[in-house]
């Protein structure tokens, strides 16, 4: 694989970022894999959905009063992943998240499903230590130890997860389906807010604020009317405006990276979810690389 600092800029990139990453302070990056998907498959191409709705989008955001064009921003594009291999694609997830955290840069990976998150977040942990933070928003706990008898799944990431980060360093908000045992797990081990983000995610920034985060964010934490194109859709969620108020109330946090997964544009010819996910991942950047 060619390293991160090698590649040169694409066309199709997120709004207007820079070809230049030595310079960069974000990097953005599509893991293009859905390998693992329980229900429909698709999200491989929500990567570049995402930059191409980004476009319908200013670089100003008036909820933060700052504009991207004020900041230095590389989109690598997409990794070239093992088609068919999951561990193999994992890897080079992983080592491609190790660069840009080693090389002191905010990561932001685009999916895929949500099986990509896990290498990032190992990578996270090995640059941050016991001490890192998961926040986790999804309509699904992601707790299970196998979904169809296999350990590596969009469904086991957090229980894979939580094998390495404590699991009171894990807070999950939105969770609104999963098994029994999952529902019992995550109470009984993480800090679960099921069906709420806002009101539960006020709550935790105390015992958060002066720590290091890293957030993962499943598309389908938003009711399906706001983003239908996902994998999985769970009605009963949040609204999009309450999922960018999430997004600002984490802005004096020490977030460290993020990614936002699971966005599938074959379910949605509108592109309503690759912008809505475009519009966080700008509220995402604008809030929390300082």
């Amino acid at each position: 694989m060619d390293t991160i600092k090698g590649k040169p800029g694409l066309i199709n990139v997120f709004l207007e970022s820079g070809r230049d990453y030595s310079g960069s302070s974000a990097v953005i990056i599509g893991a293009p894999m859905d390998f693992t998907v329980s229900f429909r498959a698709g999200s491989r191409f929500g990567p570049n959905a995402i930059r191409e709705m980004s476009w319908v989008l200013e670089n100003y955001s008036p909820y933060m009063d700052r504009d991207l064009s004020n900041m230095n921003i590389f989109d690598y594009g997409d990794l070239e992943l093992a088609f068919g291999n999951p561990e193999r694609s994992l890897s080079i997830i992983k080592n491609a998240a190790a660069e840009v955290f080693n090389d002191g840069k905010f990561p932001v990976f685009l999916g895929g499903e949500h099986l990509i998150s896990l290498p990032v977040i190992e990578a996270a942990f090995e640059k941050y230590g016991g001490d890192l933070v998961l926040l986790h928003f999804d309509a699904h706990a992601d707790l299970r130890e196998d979904y169809a008898g296999e350990s590596l799944s969009h469904a086991t990431v957090i229980r894979q997860c939580s094998r390495f980060i404590k699991p009171e360093n894990i807070y999950q908000f939105g969770i609104r389906s999963g098994t029994g045992d999952e529902f019992t797990w995550g109470r009984e081990n993480t800090n679960f807010y099921p069906f709420e983000i806002v009101e539960p995610l006020k709550k935790v920034l105390p015992e958060i604020k002066n720590k290091p985060v890293y957030i993962t964010l499943d598309i389908d934490v938003v009711d399906p009317a706001f983003a239908p194109g996902t994998g999985t859709p769970e009605p009963g969620g949040c609204s999009a405006a309450d999922m960018l108020k999430a997004v600002h109330l984490l802005a004096d946090c020490d977030v460290k990276g993020f990614d936002l997964v699971e966005v599938m544009p074959d379910s949605d010819p509108a592109g309503i979810t690759g912008a809505l996910a475009a519009k966080i991942v700008r509220e995402g950047l604008l809030s929390f690389v300082k």
